[in-house]
């Protein structure tokens, strides 16, 4: 794709002055797992496949985006790399100007074989979803997963020069015990693993109040079974999530980060907006109201359409999500539908 130049058009803020510089673009409800705090044991009704965004639709949502100030593109499912040409929508986004950042959230299943493509492609980072590092646990949390291929596409994506990070559920009765673990896999690999605490998504029958994990409770793990004491790195990175990271006794190479949306919010920093498979705008991960651009897309709407559309879908950005650990105050929408 060639690329062109931006518009001129003031940045893209919500009502709290909160600058949006990063879009998480979902490509499919699909996914070739099952995660028991992602999807509910009897499915999801999937949405018809005419009714997904094609590549050239996703590419010229997110060219507007990118002349709204949005730097960097996050592609996510249910699982993006069971999209048909994935590797090809990579390329034709990094060819949009202003885009600085391409990268994955993925389950890593399909790793060994893409990721050396898609490193070709332009894809920066892949965070790789991996629970438990025990095999038979692996399976029983996915409903269907492999763990050693999810560590051979972990190393595919290494060897492919493309920068990963892990992503770990934390889940008390689960894998409280793995915290240490789970770090010295990803450290021993100069990777850096990052702890997800659940949120309870899915009108809250997904989420037990009593598997809360918390950050706190995270970071004590880390601290006692390596033996040391976690430092906190300084925000800086404009374009970077919600994971606020810390540093074993300083060290760079034992690094950690901790999405805590439960226990420690970060909604002040909100830098990021959603984008489903339908084409469906979501300001914030915590509610069910979205503004659909596919309508606008495929009715003849403008570009500058788009934009009223999006301005309009910021406008009403809430200041917090309503999240509990109680379970109340979640969304109806499936983790997903959304891709986190």
């Amino acid at each position: 794709m060639s690329r062109r130049l931006l518009p001129v058009v003031p940045p893209l803020e919500d009502s709290f002055s909160r600058t949006v510089r990063y879009l998480r673009v979902s490509l499919t409800d699909r996914c070739n797992y099952r995660c028991t705090y992602c999807m509910p044991a009897e499915g999801v009704d999937l949405l018809p496949r005419q009714d997904i965004l094609s590549f050239e639709e996703i590419a010229r949502v997110v060219g507007v985006f990118a002349g709204m100030g949005v730097r960097r593109v996050r592609l996510t499912g249910g699982e993006p790399t069971i999209r048909q040409r994935v590797v090809d929508l990579v390329s034709m986004l990094n060819g949009i100007e202003g885009i600085d950042a391409v990268v994955m959230t993925t389950n890593g299943h399909r790793l060994p074989e893409l990721a050396e493509p898609l490193a070709r492609a332009g894809l920066r980072e892949v965070n790789v979803s991996i629970d438990t590092l025990d095999a038979t646990k692996f399976k029983s949390i996915t409903r269907r997963g492999d763990v050693g291929r999810v560590v051979a596409g972990i190393e595919a994506a290494l060897a492919a020069g493309i920068r990963v990070k892990l992503n770990a559920v934390a889940l008390k009765g689960f894998n409280d015990d793995e915290v240490g673990a789970l770090c010295g896999f990803a450290w021993s690999r100069n990777v850096t693993p990052r702890f997800i605490e659940h949120m309870p998504m899915s009108d809250g029958v997904l989420y037990a109040p009593g598997q809360q994990l918390s950050a706190a409770e995270v970071r004590a793990a880390v601290e006692r079974e390596h033996a040391g004491t976690l430092e906190r790195e300084e925000a800086g990175d404009p374009l970077a999530g919600p994971s606020r990271y810390w540093r074993l006794d300083g060290d760079a190479k034992r690094r950690l980060g901790i999405i805590s949306a439960m226990t420690e919010h970060f909604c002040d920093t909100c830098n990021r907006v959603r984008l489903t498979a339908v084409g469906d705008l979501h300001a914030c991960l915590g509610y069910d109201d979205a503004t659909s651009l596919r309508q606008i897309v495929r009715g003849g709407g403008s570009d500058d359409d788009l934009r009223a559309a999006i301005r309009h879908a910021l406008s009403g950005k809430r200041e917090g999500h309503d999240f509990q650990t109680t379970g109340r105050g979640a969304p109806r929408k499936h983790m997903i539908s959304i891709g986190g």
